[in-house]
């Protein structure tokens, strides 16, 4: 089954929790494709011998990779993190995330400012394109393990909106906001 993604509400209830609209107002793959949001299906099991895997490094030159825990018992300062990773923000990278057990939601702008929630599970690998506003968070599991993965060495630094005028944010802007 592919990600699962929705246009979300605007209650201030837990980051963690779904938060879809009543009705659920479902996103679906070929609009998070037009926001240069690219996903596959993997074998999170297999992740270490996965040709699969081993041919989208290949092909995108993801030279670097490391793997995170995000849970209470493995990241200190745990809910100031949590909070951390859900301000808005832009990298001038790629962001690149393979979930290999847990779950959790990347949150992403679309052309008309409004946030889509794509749901993570296990064997959901994900990039998000140089300049995207988008932010993560854990689901109410409160755990997760990612691959991260980077062209060449690792750069984490982001970009808090607003970023409008910032070159790497005009450029996405200009290659994925194209009116139809």
């Amino acid at each position: 089954m592919a990600i699962e993604a929705w246009y979300m509400d605007d209650s201030d209830a837990d980051q963690r929790e779904a938060h879809r609209k009543s009705p659920n107002e479902p996103c679906d793959i070929q609009t998070l494709t037009k926001l240069g949001v690219l996903s596959w299906e993997l074998d999170a099991d297999n992740h270490e011998t996965d040709p699969v895997l081993a041919e989208i490094r290949k092909e995108r030159n993801y030279s670097y990779l490391d793997i995170i825990s995000v849970s209470k018992a493995t990241l200190p300062n745990y809910e100031e993190k949590i909070r951390s990773f859900y301000h808005e923000h832009l990298h001038t990278d790629e962001e690149i995330r393979y979930l290999l057990d847990g779950s959790g939601y990347f949150d992403v702008r679309d052309s008309q400012d409004r946030w889509i929630r794509i749901a993570m599970k296990k064997g959901d690998m994900i990039v998000l394109p140089a300049g995207i506003y988008h932010r993560f968070t854990l689901d109410s599991n409160n755990y997760t393990k990612a691959m991260r993965l980077f062209v060449g060495e690792p750069v984490w630094t982001p970009h808090n909106r607003p970023m409008d005028d910032h070159p790497v944010r005009k450029n996405y802007v200009q290659q994925f906001y194209v009116e139809a």
